[in-house]
């Protein structure tokens, strides 16, 4: 049970993580002072491959798939926190793959972003490990 426990507190983190990446993505604090930087991002347009895009539609873009892919990673791990350890125990790709990958997000947001990120991600690759490891075949 300690492996589903630790796959659905995952979950939870995931979707919190989510929420606040969406909400909080594109709030610009004023004393950051890149009002004019950020303008032109959004004033200067170009063709790309036949769309007209500006630089900020391709931050917004990138930000949204980030939140679509950590609702993903949530719905994956609620369900694989409903699974017989049995069943996890037959997959161990998946448990540990899920594990590696938000480590290295915990690395990317300790170099690229702050200390929000950086502890949910943490938090996140802990119990995802914990999970891995309490959920591994005994054979």
């Amino acid at each position: 049970m300690k492996g589903n426990l630790f796959f659905r507190i995952a979950s939870i983190l995931l979707v919190l993580f989510a929420l606040g990446h969406t909400l909080g993505f594109r709030k610009i604090a004023p004393e950051w002072g890149v009002d004019s930087l950020l303008a032109s991002l959004r004033q200067v347009h170009f063709n790309a491959q036949g769309f007209d895009r500006t630089y900020y539609d391709f931050y917004e873009g990138f930000g949204f798939f980030v939140s679509v892919f950590l609702l993903f990673a949530a719905l994956l791990a609620w369900q694989l926190g409903g699974l017989s350890k049995e069943v996890l125990a037959r997959i161990p790709l998946i448990t540990w793959s899920l594990a590696v990958c938000f480590f290295a997000i915990t690395l990317l947001s300790w170099k690229y972003f702050f200390a929000i990120p950086v502890a949910f991600s943490a938090l996140i690759t802990i119990c995802f490990l914990l999970a891995a490891w309490f959920t591994r075949s005994s054979a």
